[in-house]
């Protein structure tokens, strides 16, 4: 008797564990919670403390955090654009899914996939979570973006129905109860004067989001297989943090860089006038005063000049000039020979361009030009005469791309040239050396003028240069967003520049300046990081800043 008691204990035991395991999984799936009643709801000031602190983590951001604002225009807007958004995200959605879905059939049996249903929802985000962006918070910067981080907390109704034909057999995968809370960085940059105003807009998360949903198959929720939930939570979090988690971002670009950007300078023009002969006569004495006006097409800067030659028609000059290149496949090199009077304006005596897409990056190229009359083709081939020639030669070097040094050891790299290769030639140590240096004056705060006008204008101070803002009238915070560029033979290791803040009267005290601030910069630093970027407090100001940035690329 003993022996069967054990055996039917045992055989009890074998089948009664898998069947309570298989009963307690449907009624944990099928299960509804009821609620009869709910809680009265009741004023936040009748709350006791305890329960506050459970609700603290569901309190927007905008209240908990005098940092972000509110943003309730931003979800109206959303609640009224839904139903196009939601058409067109799951467009979106469809699109990019398909090549992926195409991957996967056939393998695993698998004979198609394909939605059967896909919205996001017949409410708005705003209908089910107080708002789809519970706050927004920005960013003051040093640089030309615009920096905010906006927390998203959505919970949506999602109708997205998958189904999967697996030898014959249609099985069908839906999702639903999809919450998705994060908090995003965004920065539009740069900023630019063309509309929309932005280059490029850059995402990233500063947390690992939550994404919480449940899946059903066959009419039950695999996310509540014990173990199941929290191992796809933890794989979402990990898979989405390795692609955008900062420092990883998405960029997703907006303006095209060559219509969008202000061009910046790419390389350095080393121009080389060497000499002319035979130019025009021009002068009652039968001979001419003879110098050379060089520029590039499309920059506003004043251009260059050789010196005169005195009653000279075979003029020699070997002067070296450096000018400014911003596009090397369509600027153009205009040069023009000018004969000199004292009195009335300058005569021509001849022209020539040459494109700088013939010259070749690093490549000393020589040129003996024959001179016409003007750039116009036409009108130039109906004149026969003789203008002269002029000779010259030309090499385009273009800056490095990572131009700036690091800080370490970069003085001793510049300063002694017997670390430098031994065949190199004294030309090219020159120009190895020679490089830009770019001011931006951005803006100044609280400047305050003795007087009765705050007018207030920039001055640039450098080697004996004075470069100049515009004046902007009746101001204490001027805006300027001017660059200014100096090119230089060698690093300004030892050298500072000086940036003064001035005022000046309009109207019966035109005559009146006052200085409202300044500050030195040593250059060196620049020259070490390659630029740098910072707001500095005005000396002989009270409360006075200014924002300047500071440039050095080498050629």
């Amino acid at each position: 008797m003993g022996f069967f008691t054990s055996v039917l204990g045992i055989i009890g035991f074998a089948i009664g564990i898998p069947v309570g395991l298989i009963l307690g999984f449907f009624a944990l799936v099928y299960s509804q919670p009821t609620h009869d009643e709910y809680p009265p709801a009741r004023p936040l000031v009748e709350t006791s403390i305890s329960v506050l602190l459970d609700l603290l983590p569901d309190i927007p951001l905008w209240i908990k955090n005098p940092d972000y604002e509110r943003v309730d225009w931003f979800n109206r807007f959303l609640s009224y654009m839904w139903p196009y958004l939601d058409k067109a995200v799951c467009g979106i959605i469809q699109s990019s899914a398909q090549p992926i879905f195409a991957d996967y059939i056939g393998s695993f049996c698998i004979e198609s996939i394909e939605f059967e249903k896909l919205s996001l929802g017949s409410l708005p985000p705003t209908g089910i979570v107080a708002n789809l962006c519970a706050g927004v918070k920005f960013y003051e910067t040093n640089e030309k973006e615009l920096l905010f981080e906006p927390s998203i907390k959505w919970a949506g109704n999602p109708n997205i129905v998958l189904v999967i034909k697996l030898l014959s057999l249609r099985i069908k995968v839906q999702l639903v109860d999809l919450q998705i809370f994060a908090i995003m960085r965004v920065a539009l940059k740069p900023l630019l004067p063309t509309f929309p105003c932005f280059g490029t807009v850059v995402v990233s998360l500063m947390e690992k989001p939550h994404v919480d949903f449940g899946l059903k198959v066959l009419g039950g929720d695999l996310m509540s297989i014990p173990g199941l939930y929290r191992y796809v939570q933890e794989t979402i979090k990990r898979q989405v943090s390795s692609m955008y988690h900062w420092p990883q971002v998405l960029e997703i670009p907006i303006l095209d860089a060559s219509t969008g950007c202000v061009k910046k300078p790419v390389g350095l023009l080393h121009v080389n006038i060497i000499r002319a002969c035979n130019l025009l006569k021009k002068d009652l004495l039968g001979t001419s005063d003879p110098y050379v006006k060089l520029s590039l097409t499309g920059e506003k800067l004043p251009a260059k000049k050789t010196t005169i030659k005195k009653r000279n028609l075979n003029p020699e000059w070997n002067e070296h000039f450096k000018l400014i290149v911003k596009d090397p496949i369509a600027q153009v090199l205009q040069l023009e020979v000018f004969d000199w009077d004292k009195v009335g304006g300058h005569d021509r005596l001849g022209m020539q361009m040459i494109p700088l897409k013939k010259v070749n990056p690093g490549e000393k190229k020589a040129f003996n030009l024959d001179l016409i009359k003007n750039s116009n083709v036409v009108m130039d081939s109906q004149d026969k005469k003789q203008r002269g020639r002029l000779e010259l030669d030309l090499r385009y070097v273009p800056f490095r791309e990572e131009s700036f040094k690091s800080r370490n050891g970069s003085q001793d790299e510049y300063q002694s040239k017997e670390s430098r290769d031994e065949k190199s030639s004294e030309e090219d140590d020159f120009l190895s050396n020679a490089g830009l240096l770019t001011v931006a004056i951005q803006s100044a705060k609280d400047v305050e003028c003795k007087k009765k006008h705050t007018n207030p204008y920039a001055l640039v101070l450098f080697r004996g240069e004075k470069k100049r803002t515009k004046m902007l009238k009746k101001t204490r915070d001027p805006i300027w967003n001017e660059e200014f560029e100096f090119t230089l033979e060698e690093p300004p290791l030892k050298e500072s520049i000086r940036v003064e803040v001035m005022s000046k009267g309009t109207g019966l005290h035109f005559r009146s300046k006052e200085e409202l601030g300044h500050v030195d910069i040593n250059l060196g630093d620049v020259v070490d990081n390659g630029r740098i970027n910072q707001k500095y407090h005005l000396i002989n100001s009270r409360n006075g800043i200014i924002h300047i940035e500071i440039r050095w690329t080498t050629s």
